[in-house]
């Protein structure tokens, strides 16, 4: 008989920039699911991709002086190499500037136009350009894009639009009559409510937009993301031909939070409209936080995967995201959790209580499986404790993959109990039949672990069973057998220990963006001026001596950066709260210009998480930032906002202070 299939997708990644620890993350619980369904036994077909076309593209190629094929064709490779650092054994990848893509969307795209569910209209809207997206006003937060935080353009042109609005009845009864449809399961209802709300015919195509996928009929509009980017779920499998009738419908989607929607509203309704059966499951995972914040490549706040692989290893990263990490929910990342992780479990966990138990295989029965002989209830407690591969099973099923995890570490937990407690290095005089048998329960146990926890680890799966003298073989091994033979290789550390990472002292500078609101020389001092400034939603009062460079009314409206968390003090009888950054060469004083991104938003430096502890001017002045090539500095590396590096218009080598 034919295997039983199952086709597992994630969202396909925007490459407008380096990809950061929330693409990572993705990546490693797709491919952890799908490594579980291989175990099974299953013809797995695992999807990832690049989304290339889109505004995004055009301005990251322009402003790179570059093509937008180009553009992509030399920004796509890190996302392919940071999924094969990661050990991701996708059987595909598509990107939408592919012929067999861009074929299948334009015959899409006729058959819904041809068939009266796409018409020519015209659009005017509010449109989010790091979203790719139109909004309406009760869907912002605060007046701005409730995503990135950004203010958003008013946007009108002809359109193509696809009639979203005929769906809504059928989708409410399709989303209640799945009740795996969308997971996690409270994600429902907040879907629910929206389509119950009332859904708006979607603009499909775009004439300000050239890189794009062209309408066919209609060249001058190109075809817009819900038609271009959603269906490479299916122009990846040959639709309507080829891989597409083995495994259409996909079983799961794994995208993030943000893309729900998409995904759960906008994508089902395009295939009932196309005759095509839905997926099964859309699973939403969380965002994951450094400081507060959500990375993003648009938001500048961002991780370098390939950092922490190099320091770190793929079984460390992956390990942490699918234990520590709820399935559905946000998270928090740090090094010092990874560390702390990978050495209590992977470390001190499996790994030691390989090295046990095989120093004691090796010293007492040169290195063969002991036989075992009678077993007494404890034994027979661990045996019945290493019964759990149905109910792994059956979590990794229900997408709750960091139960999962937990549960076979729990079981390693048991072992090291058990080994604990039955002493064997005190059997081998008194009772060798004892030590074998104890001996033979943990090699058993530990192979049942080597494959229980392959989708997970899979080096140091694959590295414990090859100790054991075994493969990591099925789900079906997974299984507590009193036959087991074979010889254990040479017992060495299958994990070695993580060393803490030394933190970089600037992380105690906390770098925000403020507004002037206003302006006045200082009353007791000709060389200094008056601030009133917003961060965020705090007003705050700045003293800097700029006076000699600019006039109050050049300042007001003003966005700069300031040290947000210097200890306040009073400058010739009035209180300073901060300090403004400036660059200074020459005689030349500028401004560091963050963009045109909101007060308060945070200023990063790639790979340094800011904390928000007081510091003193002293701590501050012991760090040199400086320009070069228009950019401000620290250590070589960009200070960065939303909008991306922060300027400054002075000659190279002028000194931030």
């Amino acid at each position: 008989m034919p295997k039983p299939t199952f086709y597992i997708t994630r969202a396909i990644d925007y490459p407008n920039g380096k990809p950061h620890l929330g693409h990572a993350y993705e990546f490693v619980v797709a491919d952890a699911i799908a490594r579980w369904h291989r175990l099974a036994g299953e013809d797995v077909h695992f999807l990832c991709g690049t989304d290339e076309h889109g505004q995004k593209i055009e301005k990251a190629a322009k402003a790179a002086g570059k093509e937008p094929q180009q553009f992509v064709d030399e920004t796509v490779p890190a996302f392919k190499e940071l999924a094969k650092a990661l050990d991701v054994t996708n059987d595909d990848f598509i990107r939408t500037s592919e012929p067999r893509h861009v074929k299948a969307v334009q015959e899409i795209f006729e058959k819904l136009l041809k068939q009266g569910d796409i018409y020519k209209g015209s659009y005017e809207g509010l449109y989010c350009t790091g979203c790719e997206a139109f909004y309406t006003e009760k869907d912002l937060i605060e007046g701005k894009c409730p995503i990135h935080k950004r203010e958003l353009e008013s946007v009108k042109e002809e359109s193509y639009f696809f009639r979203l609005s005929k769906f809504q009845d059928w989708l409410v009864s399709h989303i209640e009559s799945h009740p795996d449809f969308i997971l996690p399961k409270y994600r429902k209802d907040e879907i629910l409510n929206h389509v119950r709300e009332g859904l708006r015919d979607i603009s499909v195509s775009r004439t300000s937009v050239t890189w794009g996928v062209p309408v066919l009929s209609d060249p001058k509009h190109t075809v817009y993301v819900w038609i271009d980017a959603l269906p490479n779920y299916i122009t990846a499998l040959g639709y309507p031909a080829g891989k597409f009738k083995k495994y259409w419908p996909a079983d799961a989607h794994i995208v993030g939070k943000d893309i729900n929607r998409f995904h759960t509203v906008i994508w089902p309704c395009i295939l009932f409209a196309l005759g095509i059966e839905r997926p099964r499951t859309v699973h939403s995972h969380g965002f994951i936080q450094v400081g507060g914040e959500k990375l993003s490549k648009s938001t500048g706040v961002r991780v370098d995967p390939a950092d922490l692989l190099d320091k770190y290893g793929s079984d460390a990263l992956r390990y942490y995201f699918l234990r520590e990490i709820p399935a559905g929910e946000d998270g928090s990342f740090t090094e010092q959790a990874l560390i702390e992780r990978a050495n209590g479990d992977l470390a001190d966990g499996i790994g030691n209580l390989l090295n046990r138990v095989s120093t004691l295989v090796h010293k007492h029965f040169s290195g063969d499986i002991p036989k075992p002989t009678t077993f007494l209830t404890i034994d027979n407690d661990l045996i019945e404790q290493s019964n759990i591969a149905n109910d792994v099973d059956a979590l990794m099923r229900k997408y709750e993959w960091h139960k999962a995890v937990e549960k076979v570490w729990d079981f390693v937990r048991h072992c090291n109990k058990y080994l604990s407690f039955t002493e064997p290095w005190k059997r081998a005089k008194d009772n060798p039949e004892r030590l074998a048998t104890i001996l033979y329960c943990m090699v058993e146990s530990i192979r049942i672990i080597s494959v229980l926890s392959w989708p997970f680890v899979p080096k140091l799966a694959e590295k414990v069973a090859a100790q054991l003298g075994h493969k990591v073989g099925t789900l079906a091994d997974a299984t507590f057998t009193k036959e087991t033979k074979g010889k254990l290789t040479e017992t060495k550390p299958v994990f070695l220990k993580l060393e803490k990472p030394v933190e970089d002292p600037f992380s105690i500078v906390n770098l925000k963006v403020a507004e002037i609101k206003d302006a006045h020389p200082h009353p007791n001092a000709d060389k200094l001026m008056v601030l009133q400034i917003h961060v965020g939603q705090e007003h705050r009062q700045l003293v800097a001596g700029i006076r000699a460079w600019f006039k109050p009314e050049e300042l007001k409206g003003k966005r700069i950066i300031i040290v947000s968390n210097l200890k306040p003090a009073v400058l010739r009888g009035v209180e300073s709260q901060g300090m403004l950054l400036a660059a200074e060469k020459d005689g030349k004083l500028a401004l560091l210009n963050p963009g045109n991104v909101g007060a308060g938003e945070q200023v990063h430096i790639e790979g340094i998480n800011p904390k928000s502890e007081q510091i003193t001017i002293d701590q501050f002045a012991s760090f040199t930032l400086e320009t070069k090539g228009g950019h401000a500095l620290y250590n070589g590396k960009p200070l960065r906002t939303k909008h991306g590096d922060v300027t400054v218009d002075i000659p190279d080598g002028a000194k931030i202070r």
